[in-house]
């Protein structure tokens, strides 16, 4: 239940937020598994109803979807680079406070990047609601505005759960986002590769 709190408490109050979750006893187990497997889920559910029993229309032209079956795939596969890229991200935070001094204890495991990585990726994980209906300009502008607050999160946060002055901070958060844009582009091109392989989508004729 705790997990959800601070999903909530990032939108109403998220700088009280960060200093509630630094102040917690974290593991992976805790930060990761519980909340990250469930977030995925909504926009890959709706993602799939979106493109089967919705459909979009570019243009003038008529209504677009997919079959059940490539539907599927293609979320099947949103899903897992969902969890593959929130972890990543998440270990790269972790690896990064090492050369900014943040563990100040060596032999213990932090996973402050870890829950910085969860709760910044969740704006972006809720606003795939918007997929159940899949129109294009409305898509984009909602993602764009995750997006944004996303980026916030992460420059407001690392100052926080890093425990760092905030000069330090921006540099490291720039560095945490240029990584996210990477991984954002690498996601892109094994779609592009997916595709190509013959697990492209199937349009109901």
């Amino acid at each position: 239940m705790a997990m959800f709190q601070h999903t909530l408490g990032i939108f109403t109050n998220p700088d009280r937020e960060w200093q509630r979750i630094r102040s917690e006893d974290q593991s992976f187990f805790r930060v990761y598994w519980t909340h990250v497997p469930l977030l995925a889920l909504i926009p890959v559910i709706c993602a799939y109803f979106g493109v089967t029993q919705q459909g979009w229309s570019i243009g003038s032209g008529g209504v677009v979807k997919l079959t059940a079956e490539s539907a599927l795939v293609l979320c099947a596969f949103a899903y897992v680079a969902q969890l593959a890229a929130v972890y990543i991200l998440g270990e790269y935070i972790n690896w990064m406070s090492q050369s900014f001094g943040v563990a100040d204890d060596a032999s213990k495991r932090h996973y402050e990047g870890t829950a910085l990585a969860v709760y910044s990726a969740a704006p972006m994980m809720l606003a795939g609601v918007v997929l159940l209906w899949p129109e294009l300009w409305l898509v984009a502008g909602v993602f764009i505005a995750a997006a944004c607050y996303s980026t916030y999160l992460i420059y407001e946060g690392i100052p926080i759960l890093m425990n760092i002055p905030k000069e330090r901070g921006f540099i490291y958060a720039s560095s945490v986002i240029t990584v996210g844009l990477v991984l954002a582009v690498v996601v892109m091109v094994a779609t592009v590769i997916v595709w190509s392989s013959g697990m492209g989508p199937v349009y109901v004729s």
